[in-house]
């Protein structure tokens, strides 16, 4: 059984998810630009419902909606809202993508999405947390899709994804119109590769080279100097949440 994972201002239960807390979500959840006060945000594939609950803490957006497919996951998200200090802020749809995006009218301001990108071709004992971690629980083509039926005109829509499949995600991102305006690498340590790829996205095209207008923000963050010992970025960009930071 999963002990609840405590955050500063908040506690998240996970024993009924598939796919519990873990460093790419707080990440996502810390590291997403505030700086548009979006006065909706939307999160796609919400699990314990971790990210939505970073952002209500750390916005003021009025509308934070999520959804989740999972049965189990969905229960535990609504829990998790409702035992949070934000309840009034945070509301949980059980259903997929697809449905969503074809019964909702209204556009996002904020998307966010930590999506199950496992595409290698093994599979585990385990059916539920495989549909969390594999790409064919939600195809990339189809969560930018929708994607680009849900984000205002002035939004932003941010994703973590493995650094293998950057180059093709930004490619598929730009046949919606879609282009990277913050690029966020992930190193575990120094000498570690590059493991993870933080997006964020806009219909605004930015350029690679600055005197031709808004420049791609593009940065590194390596989250240890050794086992257990976190660098000084990682520990600014999620001392807010963690409580040993």
């Amino acid at each position: 059984m999963s002990k609840p994972f405590k955050f500063k201002q908040f506690t998240v239960k996970q024993d009924r998810c598939a796919m519990k807390i873990g460093t790419d979500s707080v990440l996502l959840g810390a590291w997403c630009s505030l700086k548009n006060n979006p006065f909706s945000v939307l999160d796609i594939g919400a699990g314990t419902g971790v990210i939505s609950l970073m952002l209500a803490q750390r916005s003021n957006a009025e509308l934070i909606d999520a959804i989740e497919i999972n049965d189990n996951a969905y229960e535990q998200c609504v829990d998790n809202f409702e035992a949070s200090p934000w309840g009034d802020r945070l509301f949980c749809y059980h259903a997929s993508l697809k449905e969503f995006t074809e019964e909702i009218d209204d556009k996002y301001d904020l998307i966010v999405s930590n999506p199950p990108f496992y595409s290698e071709d093994y599979k585990t004992e385990n059916k539920s947390r495989d549909l969390a971690r594999f790409n064919d629980a939600m195809p990339f083509e189809h969560l930018i899709e929708c994607v680009s039926k849900l984000l205002s005109k002035h939004g932003t829509f941010c994703v973590i994804i493995p650094f293998k499949e950057e180059v093709s995600f930004i490619d598929l991102a730009s046949k919606a119109n879609l282009f990277p305006n913050r690029i966020l690498h992930i190193k575990g340590n120094q000498t570690s590769t590059i493991k993870r790829s933080l997006l964020a996205f806009s219909f605004r095209e930015t350029c690679t080279e600055p005197s031709q207008g808004s420049a791609l923000e593009k940065s590194e963050l390596i989250i240890e100097t050794e086992r257990h010992q976190y660098t000084q970025d990682y520990i600014n960009l999620t001392k807010d949440f963690y409580i040993k930071m």
